[in-house]
């Protein structure tokens, strides 16, 4: 499971941490020597998250998105930076269970929301979204896909059995909320059931609703440094992109609405996360993890959910 792979590496980085200062004080080396390199480990991360903007904006080339200005990318930056640290180092590893599936709805009931996370993540990333729905009484299921790097049509069937549960408990076809590799998922699920002989029509009424989230829908220019088949299958225009495409229809397609940002660090160039035949609504200003705490994304959910749903 991811979030134990996340413990271990949060582990093994603390253990280095601590090493690295036993080492010097038993050297007697002076403060400079001794954080130095502490303050870089603890840097990693947002270092990364800097080239992943530099990156974005050196490939944007002809994209119909918006250029976004440097001060743009840098506010992007500064909220990812506090986003993915929540979610990395605490939600996920530490959390992914704290909030339980209320698939039957404490109180009002009504439409279900399935919530499908993304690549290196789990179910812990839907955290602070898990109290505003039961708030709510919103019936909401999240899954956990496992395992972390396996092929994206191996999530089908996890995926088919929670949109089961929230259809029985509910009565009601679900919303589906995704975020990044969680929107792909989703089409492959459909995909998965019509090469077992489901009907077109039936299985497009499994579903009210998709809402896609920084889901790299065309690929993304940061996935040719994956190797992981998952990864792989998420490259720019992959063939297993374009099969999953000619699969679709456009009655499937008018079923999505996809958000997308052009500060998004992960799925880039901005044109990847809209699909054709689907609403394309743009977050401006928000990096990938960053677009989950968007008000305007939760206030959408509310709004595709349906009458009765805020």
């Amino acid at each position: 499971m991811l979030s134990h792979l996340l413990r271990w590496l949060g582990l093994a980085g603390a253990l280095g941490v601590a090493g690295w200062l036993g080492w010097c004080a038993w050297q007697g080396l002076g403060l400079g020597a001794t954080l130095g390199p502490v303050l870089a480990l603890l840097g990693l991360n947002a270092l990364a998250l800097g080239l992943e903007q530099v990156m974005a904006a050196a490939v944007h080339g002809q994209d119909p998105a918006p250029r976004p200005s440097a001060a743009a990318r840098w506010g992007a930056w500064a909220r990812e930076l506090r986003a993915s640290t929540t979610a990395f180092c605490w939600a996920m590893p530490f959390a992914s269970q704290r909030w339980p599936d209320t698939p039957a709805g404490p109180g009002t009931g009504g439409r279900g929301v399935l919530l499908v996370h993304g690549y290196l993540c789990n179910r812990g990333c839907w955290n602070p979204w898990y109290p505003r729905l039961q708030a709510r009484g919103v019936p909401v299921v999240g899954v956990n896909l496992e395992s972390v790097f396996c092929p994206i049509d191996d999530y089908a069937d996890q995926i088919d059995a929670a949109l089961v549960q929230l259809h029985r408990a509910t009565g009601q076809a679900p919303l589906v909320v995704c975020h990044s590799m969680g929107g792909v998922a989703v089409r492959a699920w459909r995909r998965s059931r019509l090469l077992r002989g489901e009907a077109a029509e039936a299985t497009d009424a499994r579903v009210h609703h998709v809402l896609t989230i920084g889901t790299p829908h065309r690929g993304t220019w940061l996935a040719r440094f994956g190797r992981r088949p998952n990864a792989v299958q998420m490259r720019q225009n992959s063939p297993w992109l374009q099969a999953l495409a000619a699969s679709e229809s456009p009655a499937w397609r008018a079923r999505f609405t996809c958000v997308w940002s052009a500060c998004d660090n992960v799925t880039f160039p901005p044109h990847c996360a809209t699909l054709d035949g689907a609403v394309s609504i743009h977050q401006p200003g928000r990096a990938h993890q960053d677009l989950l705490d968007a008000p305007a994304v939760f206030t959408l959910v509310l709004a595709l959910r349906g009458p009765g749903s805020t």
